[in-house]
């Protein structure tokens, strides 16, 4: 009978349950700073006046560019990804070039003439340059994380490559030599303080492109989001995404940034990343600025995922591995 009279009010009044355990939070969109080293080199043309080549030139400032580029990047990648030049060396100096030659003032002015005299193999000595600036120093001492090369017409700098253990393609061969050896990988980017915004965008851009093709490598193909994410209407008809550096959802060959042509597109849709809705728009170049180099560069790069969590066991945030490149397996 008692049993039965505790079985009673046990169906009136349930014991309490214990509370679930709070699912685990969202891994949140990682914020990644990189400390910059910029080496600004601006040959001094008259050893009386001391004018430098960009004065003579009447070329960009460097500082202003740079100032532009990190405006840019904040705005595209929704504050995630954040640049800080710590470090400036300014170098009066025309770099010496892989086979040792060095431009002078009169020499590199009768290129300007004449292309045609430029100096060849163009390329500069980088294992040099690295080292009269102590940069694997500054990189093993954590001091910097990525270098910002401004140069000039036939400098010879690549718009962007990679140094440091296991470093890959990154719109050039890795860096040999010395600079393998460096405690962890870095990223040297080359800028013209002749060019614009627009080409700071554009090396920028295809850097993205390598480490993105380095994040999805060996992906199954229906996992693949970044081929997903570059599809554009000529290649694939009719399921454009946000193309590529050069071809925007439209094009139709290189550069092609300011066609009229209307296409369906799911570029937007990758505001929703991960959860897709399938959404499509029609597009055209007055999307993405009807040919301005700039404004189609931003444009893409603010389509880039920056969400949290991840898909298949890679980051949600794509920005964190264009941004650091340790970051990639």
């Amino acid at each position: 009978m008692l049993q039965k009279i505790r079985n009673f009010f046990g169906s009136l009044f349930p014991a309490a349950q214990p509370a679930p355990a709070p699912s685990a939070a969202p891994e949140p969109a990682a914020i990644v700073t990189r400390r910059v080293l910029m080496i600004v080199f601006d040959p001094v043309m008259n050893s009386q006046t001391g004018e430098r080549l960009s004065a003579r030139m009447k070329w960009r400032a460097p500082e202003a560019l740079a100032a532009s580029f990190l405006t840019d990047i904040l705005e595209a990648s929704g504050g995630l990804a954040r640049y800080q030049v710590t470090q400036r060396i300014d170098a009066p100096e025309f770099p010496v070039k892989a086979d040792g030659f060095r431009y002078t003032p009169q020499s590199y002015l009768a290129v300007l003439a004449d292309p045609r005299s430029a100096h060849t193999p163009d390329l500069v000595d980088y294992n040099a340059l690295l080292a009269q600036h102590g940069v694997l120093q500054k990189i093993n001492r954590n001091e910097i994380d990525e270098v910002w090369l401004f140069g000039f017409p036939f400098a010879g700098c690549y718009e962007s490559v990679m140094g440091g253990p296991g470093a890959f393609w990154c719109n050039s061969n890795p860096l040999q030599g010395a600079p393998a050896n460096a405690a962890r990988r870095f990223v040297v980017m080359g800028f013209s303080y002749e060019r614009g915004e627009g080409e700071m965008l554009e090396s920028f851009c295809h850097r993205v492109e390598s480490v993105m093709e380095r994040v999805f490598l060996g992906s199954k193909p229906q996992a693949n989001l970044w081929q997903k994410f570059t599809r554009y209407d000529k290649q694939f008809p009719g399921q454009a995404e946000c193309g590529t550096v050069h071809f925007a959802p439209n094009s139709q060959q290189d550069y092609d940034w300011n066609n009229a042509t209307p296409v369906p597109s799911r570029c937007d849709d990758w505001y929703n990343f991960p959860n897709f809705r399938g959404a499509v728009k029609t597009v055209t170049a007055a999307d993405w600025g009807s040919g301005d180099m700039r404004a189609h560069h931003l444009w893409w790069l603010k389509h880039l995922p920056k969400a949290a969590g991840r898909s298949n066991g890679i980051a949600n945030n794509w920005w964190q591995y264009v941004m650091d490149v340790n970051r990639v397996r």
